[in-house]
């Protein structure tokens, strides 16, 4: 009987997993880069998985995270934190910026990161880029006090920048990264809805759903 209730328990979950499939973002991944507060990780991971993107890799030189995801997705305080959206993420952590670069450039990610206009690289303001331009593609976010570091802006595409318009010009990590993945999120299922393959081809006879129906 036991067995029997477990398993009935399971089946909603299951149920919403199956349901979400088709409109998780492949090959988007978030970085956070050296995050100063954990509630902070907890929040990112939180946005990752509500708003479909399919992966997050951590730059954790102090190491605060464990390296294996098991351990991880059974951390308590992340778990709490992330209220239990670890569970469902994958999550990975590199001990140096120089170690996340490699393996991302290895796997043919493009890195693009969040940062205020710097001088000599594309800039462009959230509502203005393309992000939808490359097969595979990771979005940085930076440290909460000082920023994206310089290594990460020299081997990143472009800078993004959420345009604001109050007298305090910033944002917190957990706010700035949930407002850019929804936009960049967004256009990739558009360009999936439309194509099944990339540089536009393999147009769809008809287009497929960009949101998912609400439970009856």
């Amino acid at each position: 009987m036991k067995i029997e209730e477990k398993s009935e328990t399971k089946k909603p979950s299951r149920r919403r997993a199956d349901k979400i499939k088709s409109f998780r973002c492949k090959n988007l991944i978030a970085v956070i880069e050296d995050p100063q507060n954990p509630r902070n990780i907890g929040t990112v991971i939180r946005n990752v998985n509500a708003l479909g993107v399919e992966k997050v890799y951590v730059v954790d030189p102090r190491g605060v995270l464990a390296d294996d995801w098991q351990e991880l997705r059974e951390e308590p305080k992340l778990a709490k934190l992330s209220v239990s959206a670890v569970k469902w993420t994958f999550v990975k952590r590199f001990g140096s910026t120089e170690e996340c670069l490699e393996h991302l450039e290895k796997n043919r990610f493009v890195s693009i990161v969040t940062s205020p206009h710097v001088k000599g690289k594309t800039n462009v303001f959230l509502d203005e880029g393309d992000y939808a331009e490359h097969a595979k593609l990771a979005v940085w976010f930076g440290n909460e006090t000082r920023g994206i570091s310089d290594l990460a802006i020299e081997r990143s595409a472009m800078c993004v920048c959420i345009p604001m318009f109050g007298m305090v010009e910033s944002l917190n990590l957990g706010t700035s990264s949930g407002i850019v993945l929804y936009e960049v999120a967004k256009q990739r299922r558009q360009y999936q809805s439309k194509y099944r393959l990339r540089d536009r081809r393999g147009a769809r006879p008809e287009l497929l759903p960009t949101v998912v129906a609400p439970d009856e």
